[in-house]
């Protein structure tokens, strides 16, 4: 019996120090983790390795619900999938487990509805607050390096047809790639 352990963050900035922490506690055997990989997608390369490694007998761990997916259907489908295979599974932070009987999977299923109920509220108070600043004029998001002064020169420079590309982000002071990404607007 082997105890394999899943964790994951969203971003490339974020680290699963509390998550492997808590595996630690919980004596996993393997962590498999997927970096920058939102649990929206069907496909994450570490959990289809992980859930590929498990077999009979061996326990799946999460740290929490949301780590293995973010709607309520895609975590019962990966579930059912293990419990037809014979493996019990864990979530740490919610103290799910399945070998506990019907009350363990119960559970599992009003918590992942409450999960994916949070995840559609933030969602949703996400996008009215960017539709509230954006009615007051704010604009979200990193401010533009190109100023409408710096604009007009690049398109005089780009008409008068003397400078390279390379040449013209150099004398306005910008990147190429922002260079061309401006262009591509124009």
């Amino acid at each position: 019996m082997a105890i394999i352990g899943y964790t994951r963050v969203s971003t490339k900035d974020q680290d699963t120090s509390l998550q492997d922490a808590a595996m630690a506690e919980a004596k996993v055997d393997r962590v498999y983790t997927d970096h920058g990989v939102s649990g929206t997608l069907a496909s994450r390369p570490e959990l289809d390795k992980a859930l590929d490694r498990l077999d009979r007998g061996d326990v799946f761990v999460v740290w929490k619900l949301d780590r293995l997916g973010r709607n309520t259907k895609n975590v019962l489908e990966v579930i059912e999938t293990l419990i037809d295979r014979g493996v019990t599974f864990k979530s740490l932070t919610e103290q799910i487990d399945l070998s506990a009987g019907p009350m363990g999977k119960a559970m599992l299923t009003i918590l992942a509805a409450f999960a994916e109920l949070e995840r559609a509220t933030m969602t949703e108070r996400t996008r009215a607050g960017l539709d509230a600043a954006k009615a007051k004029g704010k604009v979200g998001g990193r401010p533009s390096v190109v100023d409408p002064k710096k604009l007009a020169r690049i398109k005089k420079l780009t008409a008068s047809g003397d400078h390279s590309r390379a040449d013209i982000a150099e004398m306005v002071g910008i990147s190429r790639a922002t260079l061309y990404r401006v262009l591509q607007s124009l």
